[in-house]
C-alpha cells in the first residue's frame, strides 16, 4: 500500500509541476477516463451486491380499482366560475412607491432642503 501511495504522491507531484496546458491534457486524457471507469466498476458492484440480497427490482405498484358507476367523474354539466369573476381579485393599483409628475396626494410634505 505504501507503494501505491508513493507512486500516487510523485504523480501528483510531477502534475502539480507542469504548465497549464500540460496538466489540462494529463487530466483530460488520463483522468477523466479513469474516473469514469471507476465509476462504472462501483455501479456494477453494487448492482451485483444489490441481486445478491434481492433488493434489485423496484416493488409491486398497489393494483388500482376499476372506477364504480355511483362514483363518477364530475363532467361538464357542472357550474363552473365565470372567467370575469377573477376580476375581483386581481391587481390593485398602489397607493405608493413611483407617481407621476404633479400627482402630489394631499397631506404630503416637501423635502427640505438645508
Amino acid at each position: 500500500m505504501h507503494g501505491i501511495a508513493g507512486w500516487w504522491d510523485g504523480f501528483e507531484l510531477w502534475v502539480a509541476g507542469l504548465p497549464f496546458l500540460p496538466q489540462f491534457a494529463v487530466v483530460l486524457i488520463g483522468m477523466v477516463p479513469i474516473s469514469f471507469l471507476i465509476a462504472y466498476l462501483l455501479d456494477r458492484l453494487l448492482h451485483e451486491g444489490l441481486r445478491a440480497l434481492g433488493r434489485d427490482r423496484a416493488p409491486e405498484p398497489d393494483p388500482i380499482s376499476p372506477i364504480d358507476a355511483d362514483n363518477y367523474a364530475e363532467g361538464p354539466d357542472d357550474e363552473l366560475p365565470h372567467p370575469l369573476d377573477a376580476l375581483d381579485y386581481g391587481p390593485q393599483p398602489l397607493e405608493y412607491g413611483p407617481q407621476p409628475l404633479g400627482s402630489r396626494s394631499l397631506g404630503t410634505r416637501q423635502k427640505e432642503t438645508v
